[in-house]
């Protein structure tokens, strides 16, 4: 009788272990979910950043507001109807 148990025990085990160790076993189907929840994260961050590029290519082709801006700010430009006047920071602790 204990060599039956024994047997059907064994039995129970080899039939378990391709179930959460072998190819395609629990544990693998684990770890590629996990791999997928971390691969959503990086592609929405990713998303938002190229609608974002997106929208500001769109702003550039159709006005002429984003050009206006980025010369101003970016590469210090003016018009010619405007004086530039420029208002130094104080220094810490004067």
């Amino acid at each position: 009788m204990r060599w039956l148990t024994g047997g059907l025990i064994a039995l129970i085990v080899l039939l378990q272990y391709p179930l959460w160790l072998g190819k395609g076993g629990w544990l693998r189907v684990w770890e590629h979910d996990r791999q997928l929840q971390v691969q959503k994260e990086a592609t929405k961050k990713l998303e938002i950043r190229n609608a974002g590029l997106d929208a500001e290519v769109r702003d550039l082709k159709q006005g002429y507001d984003a050009i206006e801006e980025r010369a101003r700010f970016e590469l210090g430009m003016i018009r010619q109807d405007e004086n530039f006047v420029q208002i130094p920071e104080r220094a810490p602790g004067k």
